[in-house]
C-alpha cells in the first residue's frame, strides 16, 4: 500500500467518526425537544434520501474530477449542515444536509481506490476500509456518548476561553461544535489526497442524459451475474445494518435499562464485531472465493433473534460481537467484488453510485418501516423477531439466486477475464 491510501484512510476515519457522533448528538437534540419516538430512526431516513435522489448525479460529479477534491467538497457541505444544526435548524433536515455531502463523497471514497489499486488488492483495502471505518464508528458512538454525558458534558460548558465569549450554552451546541472540528480535520487530510492521473471525463450537464446513463448503469450491474449476487448481498446489509443500529439503542433501554450514553456504547460494541469479521475476511477470503461467505449472512439473521432472550449485559456484549463478525466477515468481500466487477463494467464513480442507490433505498425502506412499527407501538422484541426472518429469508434467497447462475455457467470464472 502507498502512502496516499494511508491518507485516504486517515480522512475516512475522521469523516466517518464525526457522521456517528453526529447521529447520537442528533438523537440526544430529538430527546431534548421531545420530539416522538419515531423521529430518531428517521434521523437516518432523512441522511439517506440524498442517496438514492441524487445517485445519477454523484457518480458522474465523483467521475469528473480528482476524487480528492470531490471528497474535500463533499466535507465542505457536511461542516455547512453541522452548522445549521448549531444555529438551531431541526435536526432531521440539518442532518440531511449531511447526508448530501457523504452521499457525494461516498462514491469518490470508494472510486479512488480502483484507481490507485489493482484488483488483487481490493479486498485487503476494503478490509482495511472497513475496518478502519468501523474503529472510526467505536470512536465516533463513543465520543457521541460522551459528549451527551451529562456530567462530562457539564465540564465541558464550564470551560471558557479568556476574553471570549464562545456562545456556547447548551449540550448540544457544545456537541456539535467539537463535532465540525472533526469534520474540519476530515477535510484537511483531503487536500492531500493524491491525484490518481486517472483521465476525468467532463461532468455533463444534462439531467435526462444523466439520469440514462445512470440507469443503463444501474441495469448493466443488476444483470450481471456476479454483480447482481453482491449488489444484492451489500444492500441488504447497509439496510440491516443501519436498522440494527435503532434496534440496538432500543432494545439496551428495554432488556438492559441503559440510558442513551451508555447504550451508544453497545453500537460500537457491534462495531468492534464488524472489524474482527473485516480483518479476518481480508486475510483469509480471496476474491474467487467471495461468493462462498453468503450462508453467513443467514446464519448472522438468526442469531439476531437470540437478543430478544439476553438480559445481562456481558452477554449482550458477546452476542453484538458475534453479531457484527459475521455481517464484517460476508459483507468485505461482496463490497470488492462489486467495486471490482463494476470498476469493468462502467467506471468508479458510476459503479459506487449504482451501489450507494441500491444500498440507501434500502435504507430507506428499512428504517422508515421500523419508525412505522415503532409508531404502531410495537414491542422491541417482536421488531427484533421480525428483523432476524427478513435478513436469513433475504440472504437465503440470494444463495438460491447464486446456484442458479451457477447451474447456467460458471459465473465466477468472470473474475478471470476483464473483458466480460
Amino acid at each position: 500500500m502507498n502512502r496516499g491510501f494511508y491518507i485516504i484512510l486517515a480522512a475516512q476515519f475522521f469523516s466517518a467518526l464525526a457522521d456517528n457522533a453526529l447521529l447520537i448528538a442528533a438523537i440526544a437534540t430529538l430527546r431534548e425537544m421531545h420530539a416522538p419516538l419515531e423521529y430518531e430512526p428517521l434521523l437516518k431516513l432523512f441522511f439517506t434520501v440524498s442517496y438514492v435522489a441524487l445517485a445519477a448525479f454523484v457518480g458522474a460529479f465523483a467521475d469528473s474530477m480528482p476524487k480528492g477534491r470531490v471528497m474535500f467538497i463533499s466535507n465542505a457541505i457536511k461542516i455547512g449542515g453541522c452548522l445549521m444544526m448549531f444555529m438551531g435548524v431541526h435536526p432531521l433536515f440539518a442532518y440531511a444536509v449531511v447526508g448530501l455531502g457523504a452521499a457525494a463523497y461516498s462514491p469518490a471514497k470508494y472510486g479512488i481506490l480502483t484507481e490507485l489499486l489493482p484488483h488483487r488488492l481490493l479486498v485487503v483495502a476494503n478490509g482495511w476500509i472497513e475496518g478502519l471505518t468501523v474503529i472510526a464508528i467505536i470512536v465516533g458512538t463513543a465520543v457521541g456518548g460522551l459528549l451527551v454525558k451529562p456530567d462530562i458534558a457539564q465540564t465541558l460548558l464550564s470551560f471558557d476561553f479568556p476574553l471570549i465569549d464562545t456562545g456556547i450554552d447548551t449540550i448540544p451546541e457544545m456537541s456539535i461544535c467539537i463535532i465540525g472540528a472533526i469534520y474540519i480535520a476530515a477535510a484537511l487530510f483531503n487536500l492531500y489526497i493524491p491525484d490518481t492521473g486517472v483521465d476525468h471525463r467532463m461532468l455533463k450537464k444534462n439531467p435526462l442524459y444523466l439520469i440514462h446513463d445512470f440507469n443503463h448503469s444501474l441495469m448493466l450491474l443488476w444483470r450481471d451475474k456476479l454483480g447482481q449476487i453482491s449488489l444484492a448481498v451489500t444492500t441488504l446489509f447497509w439496510g440491516a445494518g443501519a436498522t440494527l443500529q435503532f434496534i440496538v439503542l432500543k432494545w439496551a433501554e428495554a432488556a438492559l435499562h441503559l440510558d442513551l450514553s451508555k447504550a451508544s456504547m453497545l453500537q460500537g460494541v457491534v462495531a468492534v464485531g464488524v472489524g474482527v469479521g473485516a480483518a479476518l475476511a481480508a486475510r483469509m477470503v480471496t476474491m474467487r472465493k467471495s461468493v462462498k461467505v453468503i450462508p453467513l449472512g443467514i446464519i448472522m439473521g438468526l442469531i439476531v433473534i437470540a437478543m430478544n432472550f439476553v438480559h445481562d449485559i456481558e452477554l449482550a456484549a458477546v452476542l453484538l460481537v458475534g453479531i457484527g463478525a459475521l455481517s464484517g466477515f460476508f459483507v468485505v468481500p461482496m463490497n470488492a467484488l462489486l467495486q471490482h466487477r463494476g470498476h469493468i463494467l462502467m467506471g468508479a464513480g458510476h459503479s459506487i453510485a449504482v451501489q450507494n442507490f441500491n444500498e440507501n433505498l434500502s435504507i430507506l425502506f428499512m428504517t422508515g418501516f421500523y419508525s412505522l412499527l415503532i409508531y404502531l407501538n410495537f414491542s422491541i422484541y417482536a421488531i427484533i423477531t421480525l428483523f432476524g426472518i427478513f435478513v436469513s429469508g433475504s440472504m437465503y434467497l440470494v444463495k438460491r439466486r447464486h446456484d442458479l447462475n451457477q447451474h447456467q455457467f460458471d459465473s465466477v470464472s468472470l473474475l478471470d477475464d476483464s473483458r466480460h
